[in-house]
């Protein structure tokens, strides 16, 4: 992309976390003024150091021509927009994107709120973890209006791939029905490979055949090799938020008239392995977790 086709903003960054910072790092590196906030003082530094200006709170930030927030939850997101600061700040026109992973019947209940002060929302979560976040690749699932989306599709091209899935709440709906999947498949490709290993196969010749074969997926083809199998376990995304994006996308099928059989189950058995691993574990930490005496034979 051409540096004509991205004319300089001032973007508000609320949320410089371990995807949030590097992203606010490709936004002033894409030309644009970026002012920053996040709760934790050395997240400031960091900004600042990328060239980025540090404010003091989200009011602050919000006063941009666009906001991007990267925040924990809906919860949050909610907070930080009905925060008085943030209200009186937000200027009519300005544009909200939401890159967090939130709950998209609260999206849209939020975009309701700022339309009714001329303030458009775009929800824009993202799959590709902090490597994703650091190189500009990620995968952006775009929810909003065409002609808002299409204003700000310069700035999310900084960051990686942006596809338009829908209307304001689609891009939550796809990223926590992506990761419900993603989440799922990871648990059985565990189990398989787990098993495998016992019986004497190589896991190397296991993914190849499998990689080759009608049992492909992202966890034979990045997740194991990249993160398992290393031992690493560091990809970089909390097995809690996965966790949490699994139950939005229960709770979206619910709402639907959908029951998420199958879903239900990897709910569960996430669940029983967030309540043995770490708060800080790394959501593929669950494979270990599998072959591990902490996780009994049979369920």
């Amino acid at each position: 992309m051409s540096e004509s086709a991205a004319p300089s903003l001032t973007i508000g960054f609320i949320g410089l976390g371990r995807m949030g910072s590097p992203m606010a790092r490709l936004l002033i590196d894409g030309g644009h003024r970026v002012l920053g906030f996040d709760l934790a003082p050395e997240a400031l530094t960091h900004l600042a150091e990328a060239g980025g200006t540090p404010v003091h709170s989200a009011g602050e930030a919000a006063a941009a021509d666009v906001v991007v927030l990267m925040l924990p939850d809906s919860t949050v997101v909610t907070a930080v927009l009905r925060d008085h600061d943030v209200v009186a700040a937000l200027a009519a026109d300005s544009i909200v994107i939401d890159m967090s992973s939130s709950e998209p019947m609260r999206t849209r209940e939020l975009a309701g709120e700022l339309a009714e002060r001329g303030i458009h929302l775009v929800d824009a979560p993202v799959s590709g973890g902090v490597r994703g976040a650091e190189t500009g690749k990620l995968t952006i699932m775009v929810g909003g209006e065409a002609g808002i989306v299409a204003r700000v599709m310069p700035v999310l091209e900084l960051l990686g791939r942006p596809v338009r899935a829908g209307d304001v709440g689609a891009g939550h709906a796809v990223k926590a029905l992506n990761n419900l999947m993603s989440a799922t498949h990871l648990w059985v490709t565990s189990e398989a490979m787990i098993a495998g290993q016992k019986f004497g196969l190589d896991p190397e010749v296991m993914l190849s055949v499998f990689n080759g074969s009608s049992g492909r997926s992202g966890s034979t083809e990045n997740k194991w090799p990249n993160f398992v199998l290393p031992g690493g376990y560091d990809s970089g995304f909390g097995l809690r938020l996965m966790l949490k994006d699994m139950l939005i996308a229960t709770a979206l099928a619910r709402a639907v008239g959908v029951e998420p059989a199958l879903g239900d189950e990897a709910v569960q058995l996430w669940s029983r392995a967030a309540d043995d691993l770490e708060p800080t574990a790394d959501h593929t930490e669950v494979a270990r977790w599998i072959g591990s005496s902490a996780h009994p034979s049979g369920h």
